[in-house]
């Protein structure tokens, strides 16, 4: 009961981010009627030729690829960068030797990583996963580093003089006030996964969505395009709405305590 209890609140608290996209919908039926149907299709012409691929074998096929290419980038972007980053914020010297590191990887154009993928892996899905890691790892790792660099260290002198040791003191004073800088990189890495694997796809002709978003391109099909590209952003929102704010929630169920009648802040 307390689950469902939880999922019918969660659910409830949609309709704000829904009001957003109708929002953004409504600037597009905008420019749609100023620019015309031949240049940016509306919202109800891309939900029907959206509607027209979803059970299309093509899309279902080139949709698998891309999700598994993004959520393997995703994966180790997140593994590897959050781990590296709490490890370096306990050190100050690796702190400083890191942050220019992460501001030049940061500062190279995802498409350049994409060239010196095709040229060191070739045109395959490699090139993909490995431009979503180089390109979204530094966000994940940036975000570990400033929540162990950042947690309250009175508070931790304070438990191991209560005989509490590394790992309970990290578990139960660290990791909560981590996963406040976690989350909101993660969620940036996973939009950043899902668009630079269509840049990738797109550029190396691998197949997947990008590959045909090159191929409705050519064919000046501007519905099919807008119509891959929503679906491109339904994925990203799906990514972070169905797994990693129930996830956040799920972990952060400590704030519910301090809040009055339960209210979300």
């Amino acid at each position: 009961m307390a689950f469902f209890g939880w999922a019918g609140r969660y659910l409830w608290s949609a309709w704000a981010g829904a009001c957003g996209l109708l929002c953004i919908a409504a600037a597009w039926q905008g420019a749609h009627e100023f620019y015309g149907s031949f240049i940016l299709p509306s919202p109800l012409e891309t939900l029907r030729e959206v509607a027209v691929i979803l059970p299309e074998p093509w899309f279902v096929r080139a949709a698998g690829e891309t999700a598994i290419r993004s959520l393997t980038g995703f994966a180790l972007a997140v593994g590897i960068g959050t781990l590296t980053g709490a490890v370096a914020g306990y050190s100050f010297a690796a702190m400083r030797l890191m942050r220019p590191v992460v501001t030049v990887i940061l500062g190279v154009p995802p498409i350049a990583w994409i060239v010196l993928a095709l040229i060191w892996f070739g045109s395959s899905g490699g090139s993909a996963v490995m431009t979503v890691v180089v390109a979204a790892l530094p966000i994940s790792f940036a975000g570990g580093l400033e929540g162990v660099a950042t947690r309250d260290r009175a508070l931790d002198a304070m438990a191991r003089s209560f005989g509490a040791g590394v790992w309970l003191r990290f578990r139960t004073l660290t990791v909560p006030h981590l996963i406040s800088y976690l989350f909101p990189a993660w969620t940036t890495t996973a939009g950043t996964a899902w668009k630079v694997t269509v840049m990738a796809e797109l550029l190396s002709n691998t197949g997947g969505i990008g590959g045909e978003l090159a191929t409705a391109r050519a064919l000046f099909d501007i519905p099919r395009v807008m119509a891959l590209i929503v679906a491109v952003v339904a994925f990203a929102l799906l990514t972070e709405y169905a797994l990693l704010h129930p996830l956040r929630d799920r972990l952060e169920r400590w704030r519910e305590a301090g809040l009055p009648w339960g209210v979300k802040r």
